[in-house]
């Protein structure tokens, strides 16, 4: 069985931040922060023991930000060790997840030092990652921040630039949500702009996944991106807006799907029939259709399907599921066949009642039809 990811801190990284932070301040009482930044670590998650690991850096650090600020730069590991996402120390510095702390209480305490704080983002981020410890900056002083991040665009350390990407990401996991930036994806796009071709693969992911976050809210503007960077792609840049454009594939979000070449589709619905009119909860509905092409050449075409849901007002709400992707020929005709399961999730409270079946290729509707979904009485959904 894997070790829990909370276990990145441990006992053994909370022990090697107190022998760097010793060597680079003597006076540092390392036992006492060790034994507060340990305390009944067996019991909280990752995010929990981050948070107690920088509540003992307040309480064992200088209160003087400079010296605090100066004894964290020089407990760190030389920037020629490359981050390592699963080790949390090296032998000759601190790197790896104990810096996460660290730069969570570089955010928090450090607004009044904006120039040291930023210097020490870049340098912590070539150890691992501050990509958490930047969003304090990016909300509490965004125009100052982003002129940074701009600058560190053409930064020659990788690192450096996926923090751009990475700590601008508007919905990044474990982290806090930036409310400016969801609201108006403008502050973001001219940090993105530079980078969608940059050398490295991990940088490039970073702003595929930033992307991402922004389609969340924003479908239109980054089909738009995507239809954009298209123009005389790379493969590299290619793959980048596939991997940007996941969550609106899935959902069917046409003018995406147009931009990654699944324009509107030339064909004729034949057949749609649901094979399992009533479908009991726990069990599948199943059904089968045909379409035949009507194009005179090749088409690349999105199969997916839609439930609409019933809910508990009477209304549905539609939910889109992947299919398949192939070719269809002129003149040529598919025939396909599915089942759906309809049983018990966390994500959906299913209700009793009519519910609807729809075919969509490449985002647009092609046939609609209807099956009821029955209760067992022994069912508390």
């Amino acid at each position: 069985m894997p070790e829990p990811f909370k276990n990145l801190f441990n006992k053994k990284v909370i022990t090697a931040m107190g022998e760097g932070f010793s060597k680079a301040w003597p006076d540092f009482d390392g036992g006492g922060f060790i034994s507060a930044a340990s305390k009944n670590l067996g019991k909280l998650e990752l995010k929990a023991r981050s948070s107690q690991i920088t509540a003992a850096l307040v309480n064992y650090l200088p209160e003087d930000f400079d010296k605090a600020a100066d004894i964290m730069l020089s407990s760190l590991a030389p920037d020629n060790e490359a981050p390592s996402f699963g080790d949390a120390e090296t032998s000759s510095g601190i790197s790896g997840w104990a810096i996460m702390p660290m730069a969570d209480y570089v955010g928090v305490y450090g607004s009044a030092h904006f120039d040291i704080s930023m210097n020490l983002f870049k340098e912590m981020t070539k150890r691992f990652s501050a990509e958490f410890g930047i969003r304090f900056f990016l909300i509490a002083e965004p125009e100052r921040t982003l002129r940074v991040l701009q600058e560190w665009t053409g930064d020659p350390n990788h690192h450096v630039r996926r923090l751009v990407s990475e700590g601008t990401r508007p919905r990044l996991p474990w982290a806090m949500r930036l409310p400016a930036f969801i609201e108006e994806p403008a502050l973001i796009l001219p940090l993105l702009e530079p980078l969608k071709d940059d050398d490295e693969e991990y940088v490039r992911r970073s702003v595929a996944n930033n992307l991402n976050d922004i389609a969340k809210d924003h479908p239109d503007i980054v089909a738009r991106i995507a239809a954009q960077w298209l123009k005389g792609a790379s493969k590299n840049r290619k793959k980048l807006i596939r991997h940007a454009c996941r969550t609106l594939v899935k959902q069917g979000h046409r003018e995406t799907l147009k931009a990654l070449g699944y324009g509107p589709p030339s064909v004729r619905l034949e057949n749609l029939k649901v094979l399992t009119p009533q479908v009991i909860f726990g069990g599948a509905l199943e059904f089968d259709f045909s379409m035949a092409s009507t194009a005179t050449r090749t088409q690349s075409l999105i199969i997916d399907y839609a439930i609409h849901h019933r809910k508990a007002n009477g209304s549905t709400s539609p939910k889109v599921f992947k299919w398949k992707t192939m070719t269809l020929m002129p003149a040529h005709t598919l025939s396909a066949k599915r089942k759906h399961p309809m049983r018990k999730i966390t994500t959906r409270v299913y209700y009793p009642g009519t519910h609807r079946l729809e075919v969509l290729v490449n985002g647009v509707p092609i046939g609609i039809t209807e099956f009821e979904l029955l209760m067992p009485a022994s069912s508390s959904e």
